[in-house]
Formats: structure tokens, C-alpha cells, sequence
């Protein structure tokens, strides 16, 4: 039997204080476990979490005194799981390593919540005591973000913001950039062969288009499930494999499937097959010069080489497909 929530307006003063006795002893635990994620990567911004979770501790205390004093030491067991309204989060703070954006994001809603429910409260409370004092954990709830920002400037160092960004960049290479490159790498180059193949050996639009479309889809399918398949980033730090293969699988086949849809130029036309021909050529142009461009800009490539690598190789089999479709 499923139990419905309690709504905030049906809760009273004690309730009212339980859950803010509960919450502000999760966001301080919540914020160690933030510091403490932090600490060998970014120690300076550990510190800033660290106090952070000091003035929660200070609400905490504040509001257990309010508590005691009013309705003895017994606190009621609700929480803001058990109160309709409240944002539900999933569990980031179980996840080591998690990208710094994440934390801060996560940080920036509690807060937000935080003085909604006491500005809130503050409005239902009837007692004086207890009112001022919600009042004033709400002003200081609003004024969260400049604290934030006062202690991040006195302890998060330039250097070290810069080093998040480039920590940040790294994982976002390795998660997304690596994968969606190789997958792109291989629809547009190894897709080129059997396209080419069947245009010259056909002169058929039509033939050449199913032909680029299986060709795609099945080296999409196949890389999708080798970068799937290839780690599980616990390790790596690469990520959710599921992720990983999903955007390989779809830049792999978005690789192919460029060069392949001019040859949807209706076999009626005059000139059909050149016309279909020269815009895949083209196309072919402008996907390895760009895969030599990410290569260079995310990969620390220089461009000269990428291009060698990237475009010499490409043209090669280009020229395969093509020799083999002639003969």
C-alpha cells in the first residue's frame, strides 16, 4: 500500500523544525562528502566545501536548541523525502570523482531550496521565536551564493579555477570528443570503399544509396558496441560506456551516411550520377578536413600531421573504392 506524502501546508511547527534538523545535517554531510571528493584533485575548493558544511552545522545546531527547547529532545523522524514538493536527487554524492560542474550544480539547488522551504515556513510558523528564527535562516539561505562566491575567491586560487577547466576539459575529451572522432573517423573513411565501389560499378543512384545506407548503419552498429564493450570508465575515467557507444555508434553512422545521401539524386535527371558523385565527393572534402580540425583542436594533433594522417589516408581509399568499382 503506497502512503502519500504530507504536503508542506499540513505540517506543523514540529514538523516544520524536524525536517530542517534533517536537511541541514544532510547538506553538511553532503558537503564533507563533496570536500572530500575534492581534496587530492582541487584542495583549495575542497576547503570552500568544507566551509560550506561548517555553516550548515551552525543552522543544524540553531535548530536543534529551537527544538529542544520547545518540543524536548525527542526529534521526529521526517525528512524532506517524506514531504511532497521537495526536488528528488539522485545519489551524486556516492560517485567519486564526479566533474566539478556537477558538484556545484547540485550545491546551487540545495541552496535554493533551503530558503524557499524557510521563507516558506517562516510564513506558517506561529510561534515568534520560532519565526524570527526561520526568517533569519532564510536570509542567510539567499545570501548562500555571495558566501560562496567570498569564500571561493579567498580560497580557490586562479591557478587552481584554471586547472578545473582543464581537468574538466580532459573528461570531457576523453567522454565525449574520443569517442564521437574514432566513430567519425571510421563511417567516413571506411564507409568510402564499398560506396564508391558500387557507384562506379553500377552508375546506379538508386544501388549506391542502399549500398552507403547498410554500409553506415552496420559500422554504426559495430562501433557502437566495440566502445560499448571496450571499458566500463571506472577506471578510465571515460565515462558511461553506454554513453561512449551511443555517440560513437551515431557519429560512425552520421560519418557514412553524409557522402551517401547525394546519391538520393533521382537516376531521372540528366547527368544524374555525376551530379550525385560530385556532391559526395565534396562532402568527402569537408568531413575529413573537419575530422583533422577536432583531431588538431581536442587531441593535441598538429594540424599539418592531422591532415597527413587524416585526408592522405582517406584519398587512398577513396581511390580503392573507386579503382574497384571501375574494374
Amino acid at each position: 500500500m503506497e502512503i502519500a506524502l504530507k504536503s508542506f501546508s499540513q505540517l506543523d511547527e514540529r514538523e516544520i523544525l524536524a525536517v530542517a534538523i534533517d536537511s541541514e545535517d544532510d547538506d553538511h554531510r553532503v558537503y564533507m562528502s563533496f570536500a572530500e571528493d575534492l581534496r587530492d584533485r582541487y584542495p583549495a575548493t575542497a576547503e570552500l566545501f568544507e566551509s560550506m558544511a561548517k555553516v550548515e552545522a551552525t543552522h543544524h545546531d540553531a535548530l536543534l536548541r529551537a527544538y529542544t527547547k520547545k518540543f524536548g529532545p525527542n526529534v521526529l523522524p521526517i525528512r524532506r523525502s517524506d514531504v511532497r514538493g521537495f526536488v528528488k536527487r539522485r545519489p551524486v554524492w556516492l560517485i567519486r570523482n564526479l566533474p566539478i560542474d556537477v558538484i556545484r550544480s547540485e550545491v546551487g539547488v540545495r541552496e535554493a531550496e533551503a530558503y524557499g522551504f524557510y521563507h516558506k515556513a517562516a510564513e506558517q510558523a506561529k510561534d515568534p521565536d520560532i519565526r524570527k528564527l526561520l526568517n533569519d535562516l532564510a536570509a542567510v539561505e539567499q545570501g548562500h551564493e555571495a558566501l560562496a562566491t567570498e569564500i571561493e575567491a579567498r580560497v580557490v586560487p586562479k591557478t587552481e579555477r584554471e586547472r578545473e577547466g582543464e581537468v574538466n576539459r580532459r573528461i570531457f575529451v576523453l567522454q565525449y570528443v574520443q569517442p564521437g572522432l574514432a566513430g567519425l573517423m571510421d563511417g567516413s573513411v571506411s564507409t568510402l570503399a564499398p560506396l564508391f565501389a558500387a557507384a562506379f560499378a553500377t552508375h546506379n543512384n538508386w544501388s549506391t544509396f542502399l549500398v552507403g545506407l547498410a554500409a553506415s548503419i552496420g559500422a554504426g552498429i559495430s562501433m557502437g558496441f566495440a566502445e560499448a564493450l571496450s571499458d566500463d570508465g571506472s577506471l578510465t575515467g571515460r565515462g558511461s560506456p553506454l554513453l561512449r557507444g551511443i555517440i560513437c555508434g551515431l557519429m560512425t553512422a552520421l560519418g557514412g551516411l553524409g557522402h551517401t545521401l547525394p546519391y538520393l539524386v533521382p537516376n531521372a535527371l540528366p547527368h544524374a550520377f555525376l551530379m550525385a558523385t560530385g556532391i559526395a565527393g565534396g562532402v568527402v572534402f569537408i568531413e575529413l578536413w573537419t575530422i583533422a580540425w577536432v583531431r588538431s583542436h581536442y587531441m593535441d594533433t598538429p594540424f599539418l600531421q592531422a591532415v597527413f594522417q587524416i585526408v592522405l589516408g582517406g584519398v587512398i581509399v577513396l581511390g580503392a573504392g573507386i579503382l574497384i568499382g571501375a574494374a
